[in-house]
């Protein structure tokens, strides 16, 4: 069992940075793929950035050049840096853990991007 915490969420003006975090607890595993989704009211939820245990990463293209997504072995977490931030950006943001089948998610962090 695996549980994930989210934080960093918050209100941004476009242009601006935010950084996410991800704590992960439980039964950890280091080759497992870690990632953020996010998903907007009447929206479905979809993949913003993953990561490999080897660190291979992804991005959807929306996000790519903008954000960076990276994880820290020792603390078991993994952050989701956001920049150039723009108002479609706005949305629930959350972290999912993936190995041999099974899936976690975390709770969810608001992202709200808004002059």
């Amino acid at each position: 069992q695996v549980q994930l915490v989210e934080s960093g969420g918050g209100l941004v003006q476009p242009g601006g940075s935010l950084r996410l975090s991800c704590a992960a607890s439980g039964n950890i595993f280091s080759d497992s793929h870690m990632g953020w989704y996010r998903q907007a009211p009447g929206k479905q939820r979809d993949m913003v950035a993953g990561i490999t245990g080897s660190g291979s990463t992804n991005y959807a293209g929306s996000v790519t050049g903008r954000f960076n997504i990276t994880r820290d072995y020792a603390k078991n977490t993994v952050y989701l840096q956001m920049n150039s931030l723009k108002p479609d950006d706005t949305a629930v943001y959350y972290c999912v853990s993936a190995r041999a089948g099974e899936t976690f998610w975390g709770q969810g962090t608001q992202v709200t991007v808004s002059s």
